[in-house]
């Protein structure tokens, strides 16, 4: 009788993603594609609107992103870890996006036609102290603001940051302490 070969501590220790290699039948990538676009839709949304600042274009890039996940998984591509994956797809469209883009100033919007009355004037109003904590953080390097929405708004831990940006748990962890220094000086300057 033929025994298997006893797997090694590492395999056991390492710990298997929430969806495993989607390397299957098109009905299978198609139930694990769902369950993906169910569990990360509002998480990918998230990322993607603390990047751009932008309700509109984080739904379009949401959109972009689970479109080229779909492409490559009906490609044939192979994902071991679809979390990881749909950050990175999303992190890359964000960059696609922003060498695009084209800034639309609120002059240029209001001769169009688009006249936004006394509410966005009180909403603005409202909203000056998230604006302020907002403008903070767009004002990070950039290395340093991806962290720390990763960390502190995704939740994501060192390790699995890592992961998503290619860069060693070290080089995070430093990123994270730098990133906030950076910020509370920021903040400190605009309470002044």
């Amino acid at each position: 009788m033929m025994s298997l070969p006893r797997r090694s501590r590492s395999m056991l220790s390492k710990k298997s993603p929430r969806f495993p290699s989607l390397y299957m039948n098109p009905k299978k990538v198609e139930l694990q594609f769902n369950k993906a676009y169910k569990a990360y839709n509002d998480a990918i949304f998230r990322f993607c609107y603390y990047r751009v600042f932008d309700r509109e274009i984080a739904k379009e890039l949401t959109q972009e992103t689970f479109m080229r996940t779909w492409k490559n998984l009906t490609a044939g591509g192979k994902i071991d870890n679809i979390r990881a994956f749909l950050y990175r797809v999303a992190r890359n469209a964000i960059i696609d996006h922003s060498r695009k883009k084209k800034e639309a100033s609120l002059d240029n919007l209001r001769e169009q036609g688009i006249d936004f009355g006394v509410e966005i004037e009180k909403t603005l109003q409202d909203s000056i102290d998230n604006d302020s904590a907002v403008e903070a953080i767009k004002k990070l390097d950039d290395i340093y603001r991806e962290a720390l929405l990763l960390r502190f708004v995704d939740g994501f831990g060192p390790k699995e940051i890592s992961e998503m940006l290619n860069e060693t748990q070290n080089v995070i962890s430093v990123r994270l302490n730098r990133g906030l220094k950076q910020l509370q000086s920021r903040i400190q300057k605009t309470k002044i």
